[in-house]
């Protein structure tokens, strides 16, 4: 093995291919057979372990770690990128694991994917052109994404889920593992399936996350009251309002309402059946 270089505190193996123009912060480690573009920032402590290939106009936050086989910042899949000089963004101590790839925006998007802060991307995962993930975010081995999907702050995708282009995951909500996720889940929505439906509240991430009892009761009945085991002729309008209603005051309920009101490209994932939502209710509450 080569010895490694060293310039300052930044150590690039002798394998490694830097072009010209690439910004390179303090601390930053480049190992073997990396490849960095010309339009690459490296912020302070960046480590690319080995192998790792990071192209285009894309940013590295500070302290953040890319293991073998992962791109970032490559050009897109969509056949109406001809080359723009679009974006990527990793926020700081995120993780990227192995065979992990991050394209770069589209011009007929934002132009750029955004990877927030202290985010684990897992092994085998792909984060397609003009995704924004929020901070806290963890995506487990092989999910796949659409163009265009937003994810939000400690949202959680399990294994080998699919999300279709433009969907929106909520913040702190959890997508089962397979599921295919092909419309917007709520903030703290738990979702399952092969078309993925709609079974509760994540109501395991509250507790672990300090939310008292008596407000994950309000929550639960604002849930019911919004989803009824039961719809008869209520429609999901009135449901709303009901809920506007009783419980203005919550500002976790109310993060839920502004998700439902915003403007969206799928709809909302639609509640499960009766029984699989029960089945859901005794796993985490």
């Amino acid at each position: 093995m080569h010895a490694v270089e060293e310039a300052g505190q930044t150590r690039v193996h002798p394998t490694a291919l830097v072009a010209p123009g690439a910004v390179l912060g303090r601390g930053v480690v480049i190992g073997p057979w990396c490849t960095v573009g010309p339009n690459v920032v490296l912020d302070d402590g960046v480590e690319l372990i080995s192998h790792v290939v990071v192209d285009g106009h894309t940013h590295l936050g500070a302290h953040s770690r890319y293991f073998p086989f992962c791109t970032v910042g490559m050009a897109p899949q969509d056949l109406k990128y001809k080359g723009e000089p679009t974006r990527c963004e990793v926020g700081a101590r995120t993780v990227v694991r192995e065979h992990v790839t991050i394209h770069r925006g589209t011009a007929t998007g934002s132009g750029l994917t955004q990877v927030g802060q202290d985010v684990l991307i897992m092994a085998n995962a792909h984060v397609a052109h003009d995704c924004v993930l929020g901070d806290r975010v963890i995506i487990v081995n092989n999910v796949v994404m659409g163009g265009h999907v937003t994810i939000g702050n400690d949202a959680r995708v399990m294994g080998s889920a699919a999300i279709h282009q433009f969907v929106r995951i909520g913040h702190a909500a959890l997508v089962g593992g397979v599921a295919g996720v092909e419309a917007d889940v709520i903030p703290y929505g738990s979702v399952l399936g092969n078309r993925a439906r709609l079974i509760g509240l994540h109501w395991i991430w509250l507790r672990r996350n300090g939310v008292q009892s008596a407000e994950i009761h309000r929550m639960r009945k604002a849930f019911l009251t919004l989803y009824p085991k039961v719809c008869g002729d209520v429609s999901f309008q009135a449901r709303l309002e009901q809920v506007r209603k009783d419980f203005s005051g919550n500002d976790r309920i109310q993060e839920i309402l502004t998700f439902i009101d915003a403007p969206s490209h799928r709809g909302l994932v639609r509640p499960a059946r009766a029984g699989a939502a029960d089945q859901a209710e005794t796993d985490g509450a």
